[in-house]
């Protein structure tokens, strides 16, 4: 885009750099270059524009309050016309962003201070706050938990979009798939995640949810079997195991759990310890801040210290 006045100082008005007077003269020195760092807003305005007196004002405390992250140029279009011919501003105020050098975003009358906010947020492409970004996880997981699996997408994906690394998304989003009864994408989106940031807690509960989904699930008929059976016999360890796996593999965690434990308390090395790392696996599952995972390590740890 090529705007006139390249070689213009710029004007001598200044607020500390954020905030200052353009000319057609120096728009270039004081937009365009300056924009290749720092977004820039220009904002047209006249003397005699009533919505302009309530527009900048707003307009500069949200820069002020920008810290920094974008710059304000205010351009009287009776004195420096050119620059607003040739952006073809219609009325005023109008506001125009540019970043590297072009102009690419912009809105025309005085707009309310929620919409000037969201304006510069685009424009800064921040993205939400390490306390927004917990809030949306909590609000994300009580969804998926309450088996809102619509809503628990929404966030997480809104999550992604601001970060598309997040690792704690991502295992939210392979959840949220495998709730769906689509463990294919799930396993899609996992193997995405680099090697070297598998070992994210978040990330191994969901790898080792997609193990238990891959699992083929016991029917009722199969579960009234196993329990039947270990009501005649509570030490068949094997069949205890077998039980604990297949509700597990039907979401019934805490019953999983419960059944594991059992197994530790009569015997905490049978078969090589193989129930206590099933517990461990059913941790990630369920998620270390999970109450499963809370209550079951408690008691696990009551168990073989006591």
């Amino acid at each position: 885009m090529e705007i006139i006045g390249a070689n213009a100082a710029p004007p001598a008005k200044d607020d500390g750099g954020l905030i200052s007077d353009g000319t057609d003269a120096g728009f270039e020195a004081q937009v365009l270059r300056p924009s290749m760092e720092t977004p820039v807003i220009v904002d047209f305005w006249a003397p005699w524009c009533g919505p302009c007196k309530t527009l900048g004002p707003a307009l500069e405390g949200a820069v002020r309050k920008a810290n920094g992250t974008v710059k304000l140029v205010k351009i009287n279009i009776d004195e420096n016309p050119q620059v607003a011919q040739q952006l073809r501003v219609q009325s005023i105020p109008t506001v125009f962003a540019f970043d590297k050098g072009q102009p690419v975003d912009g809105f025309m009358g005085a707009v309310p201070a929620s919409e000037i906010e969201a304006f510069i947020k685009r424009l800064t492409k921040s993205g939400p706050t390490a306390d927004e970004v917990q809030a949306l996880l909590s609000r994300a997981h009580e969804s998926l938990d309450s088996g809102d699996v619509g809503g628990a997408a929404q966030d997480f994906a809104a999550l992604l979009q601001a970060d598309p690394e997040n690792l704690d998304a991502l295992a939210g989003m392979a959840r949220v798939y495998l709730a769906g009864g689509q463990p294919d994408q799930a396993l899609q989106l996992l193997d995405s995640v680099p090697e070297d940031k598998r070992g994210h807690a978040a990330l191994k509960g969901a790898l080792a949810a997609l193990e238990l989904a891959a699992q083929s699930d016991a029917d009722t008929e199969e579960l009234g079997v196993l329990t039947a059976h270990l009501d005649g016999a509570p030490g068949d360890h094997a069949k205890r195991l077998e039980l604990a796996r297949a509700l597990a593999s039907r979401g019934d965690l805490d019953g999983a759990v419960g059944h594991l434990l059992r197994i530790v308390e009569a015997d905490r090395d049978w078969n090589e310890g193989e129930a206590r790392q099933e517990l461990l696996k059913l941790f990630d599952v369920a998620g270390p801040m999970s109450q499963t995972a809370k209550d079951g390590r408690k008691r696990l740890s009551k168990i073989l210290f006591s």
